[in-house]
């Protein structure tokens, strides 16, 4: 995957904390952080989004699990991850999410890789893909025509969270494995919109 390069434009900021509770040493971010130990944070325990979204990841490098920061406080990483399943009790690395907008937003939902077999259109929030309709709990790849959002493996925005957006991959997630680093599979069963 090629590294993105975003500009402060004055639209985001975030404040990181490296212990839960808004404790420790503290930093503020207005772009990207590749590496939090290359900022001044071993790691993120906790955070506070001022303005913009912003995705998180597990790993340094944009790697790990992904986890959706809108604005608000995060004082601990289980109001980050939205499924104490996943115990990921800290951030390494995060970056802005510039095409979030809520209020426009489209995606196409492919049942099979490659943009094959029975597709689905969306744009408005939907809690369970089974629920509306759709006949399994698998998606195989998406287009996003506009906007930014989150993918979860279980209905009720549960589980795994995957971010696809409009000005990445141009939009086009072929394979479930374009979802990011943690992707083992293609398990997807509610989808809501990023908030700008």
């Amino acid at each position: 995957m090629s590294q993105l390069t975003w500009k402060s434009s004055g639209l985001w900021k975030i404040v990181a904390w490296d212990e839960p509770d808004f404790q420790g040493r503290k930093q503020e971010f207005t772009s990207e952080c590749y590496d939090t130990a290359a900022c001044s944070l071993e790691h993120v325990r906790s955070a506070r989004v001022e303005s913009g979204t912003w995705v998180g990841f597990e790993h340094p490098g944009f790697q790990g699990q992904q986890f959706v920061l809108e604005r608000g406080d995060y004082p601990c990483w289980e109001a980050w991850s939205g499924s104490s399943a996943y115990h990921v009790p800290r951030m390494s690395s995060f970056r802005p999410i510039s095409c979030a907008n809520h209020q426009d937003s489209k995606l196409t939902i492919y049942e099979q890789e490659n943009f094959l077999g029975r597709k689905g259109e969306l744009n408005d929030d939907c809690p369970s893909l089974q629920a509306a309709g759709w006949g399994t709990n698998e998606v195989g790849s998406f287009r996003v025509h506009s906007g930014a959002w989150v993918c979860s493996q279980f209905p009720g925005y549960r589980g795994f969270q995957y971010i696809v957006e409009s000005d990445c991959h141009k939009g086009e997630y072929r394979h479930f494995r374009e979802l990011g680093s943690h992707a083992q599979t293609c398990q997807l069963q509610s989808v809501r919109r990023v908030q700008q």
